[in-house]
């Protein structure tokens, strides 16, 4: 039986990332997702914000025109207008995107299992025997480590004892495509507990593609039923007369920041499946794409080192939740306006020239995934080690 050096569970934008990376270090790789085409069932709406846009080589192809503006909107839909002087946001043609990346994974040697799914994994003297599901049946590979990319509600975190995300809002959307382009690109952000409890509903409108949808806790609301309410209230807003409706996705989005324990000498998790998204905005395309780029020379590293595990400090959830303390607690404040009284009294702040910097730097701050510096690696890895000897 032939024995991967990773095998990657998921094939989002997080899995893509990490078996590119792995796969150009020549290692041995296998892709696993459950789904025939990555152009089917696609569950975000692939906002990029500009970090992203300018630290990594995404293929200009399948991004659609930059967005500078925003207006955020009461509940009695009084506005704030924003523009950056900056391309701020781009929208990603998601489907034929991660099409594009997994040809490169490909490229670079990666094996690829279309319509399979993750099944088990048991641990052995090598690392452990994955089994698999796929058209045919059962059947089991070798691999030294795993990497879930699974998503939210993470199988792969359940079976290697690693961390899961007990919080999360549900979002919801309709994508449209206009033949004829048309306005100024935008992105619209609706605070109303009417159709969004807990987070916003949106429309992001980049004059060719537009993302129509609604997010929040899902005990608190319906969202199929809430999208049609927020689409009736918007209609004489945003007309979709020349628009025509090409798919609804939807989905799980974890809100509870990096989770503590992500990896172990089995395998570490990715992207959603990390709880790697900002509590406060919920974007999670940036913290993905970085911490997959941790996660390959992590990888690496263990392998390289022959198992030892202190090379897995580095990727240590504890150190990165450190950094999403600010967000943790706007987040903490924003779930107690459980009203739109409340969130019209806040509105009235946000509109003052204090509130304005602040939106400005939610909506435009260049920050990113945070990073590890070397004292706390150093910190970490001294741990590691001592938890081993």
């Amino acid at each position: 039986m032939k024995l991967y050096h990773a095998i990657v569970v998921g094939a989002g934008l997080a899995g893509l990332q990490c078996t590119r990376l792995l796969a150009g270090h020549g290692l041995e790789v296998a892709l696993v997702d459950r789904k025939q085409s990555l152009a089917e069932g696609v569950h975000t709406t692939g906002i990029f914000v500009r970090r992203s846009l300018e630290d990594f080589a995404l293929p200009a192809a399948h991004m659609g025109p930059a967005i500078r503006d925003v207006t955020i909107y009461s509940p009695s839909r009084r506005t704030v207008e924003l523009r950056s002087p900056h391309e701020e946001f781009r929208i990603g043609r998601m489907g034929p995107l991660y099409e594009r990346l997994l040809k490169d994974c490909r490229a670079a040697g990666a094996d690829w299992l279309a319509g399979t799914s993750f099944v088990s994994a048991s641990e052995n003297r090598l690392g452990s025997t994955v089994r698999l599901r796929g058209a045919s049946g059962e059947f089991e590979l070798q691999t030294r480590m795993i990497v879930g990319a699974d998503g939210t509600n993470s199988r792969v975190a359940r079976e290697l004892g690693l961390s899961e995300n007990r919080r999360w809002i549900v979002g919801y959307e309709e994508v449209y495509h206009r033949e004829t382009p048309t306005g100024e690109p935008r992105l619209h952000c609706f605070f109303d507990r009417n159709y969004a409890p807990g987070y916003i509903a949106w429309v992001a409108d980049d004059g060719q593609g537009l993302h129509l949808g609604v997010g929040g806790y899902g005990r608190k609301f319906q969202p199929p039923a809430a999208l049609d309410r927020f689409r009736d209230s918007v209609a004489d807003l945003i007309p979709l007369d020349r628009a025509t409706l090409i798919e609804r996705r939807g989905g799980r989005i974890p809100v509870g920041s990096v989770l503590p324990r992500l990896a172990c000498r089995r395998g570490l998790l990715l992207g959603d499946a990390a709880g790697a998204v900002s509590p406060l905005t919920a974007g999670g395309l940036d913290p993905c794409l970085r911490l997959s780029e941790l996660a390959a020379k992590t990888v690496h590293a263990f392998l390289n080192s022959g198992g030892d595990v202190s090379q897995l400090a580095a990727y240590d959830g504890r150190l990165f939740r450190k950094r999403y303390r600010a967000r943790r607690a706007l987040r903490a404040v924003y779930d107690l306006a459980a009203s739109n009284v409340i969130l019209e009294l806040g509105f009235r702040a946000l509109r003052s020239t204090a509130g304005q910097a602040v939106a400005r730097r939610i909506f435009f701050g260049n920050g990113s995934f945070p990073t590890i510096t070397a004292p706390e690696y150093r910190a970490a890895r001294a741990k590691a080690v001592r938890t081993t000897t």
